[in-house]
């Protein structure tokens, strides 16, 4: 597709997407945000794709947060829309793999750590800085912060607003791996074609295992949808239900209980 903030290329059964935007750190403005979100829905519908590296352009950013415009009026429709695509990537039952190549602050921080993998590049920096700049996630940013990093450490970042390189970030277990600088999004497609090779059932279902604890009904409904009721829907009792349904018979899905 053709974005205006955000660029995908695909390789095989994985795919690329790119904040586009280096001369502003490849912040998400509402477009961007949109564009995302699209990205990531295509990415989930196509039976082809497999695993999605998310990066940002250039070897500096990875992205330093959203793009406030200032607020003129109460209109929800204005609010960026990121939420949902944190929302997107923890839920779409594919792996999505961060590819921090620089600056991770803020949002940014966020968006990285709501990805099921961080790869870092050795001159990669993450940050919080919400109460510097008069705002602060107290959703994504702070309960899956607290898991990735502890509930110490997680505070310890919004509250102080350090700047932590790679090879902190990975002691404290907020990155997976750190690789030379420029390397970072080679090494994410890497693991990305490594995960291709494991069984999609059984990674989709193990990713919504881990997200089901904190998105709560729709948590388990997207367990059971996703995963247990595909999986039934194939058996030769719900075959045998759905038939005798449309055939206006008595069912006999007994002879399957064994």
């Amino acid at each position: 597709m053709s974005y205006d903030d955000v660029t995908t290329t695909r390789d095989g059964a994985v795919l690329t997407i790119t904040i586009d935007r280096p001369e502003a750190g490849n912040k998400f403005r509402h477009q961007t945000c949109l564009e995302l979100f699209d990205a990531l829905q295509r990415f989930r519908l196509d039976p082809e794709l497999r695993a999605a590296v998310l990066t940002g352009t250039g070897d500096k950013f990875f992205c330093i947060g959203g793009e406030h415009d200032p607020v003129t009026s109460l209109d929800q429709s204005q609010v960026l829309p990121i939420i949902d695509v944190y929302q997107a990537i923890d839920t779409i039952p594919k792996p999505v793999i961060a590819a921090v190549n620089g600056f991770a602050v803020g949002g940014g921080n966020v968006l990285h750590n709501v990805c099921d993998l961080s790869i870092a590049a050795e001159n990669a920096v993450f940050r919080q800085v919400g109460p510097m700049v008069g705002s602060f996630d107290a959703g994504y940013g702070t309960w899956y912060l607290e898991d990735t990093i502890g509930r110490k450490r997680a505070k310890e970042m919004w509250y102080l607003n350090n700047k932590y390189g790679a090879t902190e970030a990975l002691a404290m277990g907020l990155v997976n791996e750190v690789v030379p600088t420029g390397e970072a999004v080679t090494r994410a497609a890497e693991v990305a074609r490594t995960i291709c090779s494991r069984s999609p059932m059984a990674v989709g279902a193990l990713k919504g295992a881990f997200s089901a604890r904190h998105n709560g009904v729709s948590g388990q409904a997207r367990m059971a949808h996703d995963q247990q009721l595909s999986l039934y829907l194939r058996t030769a009792e719900a075959h045998e239900l759905s038939e005798s349904f449309g055939e206006r018979r008595d069912s006999k899905p007994e002879r399957f209980w064994q």
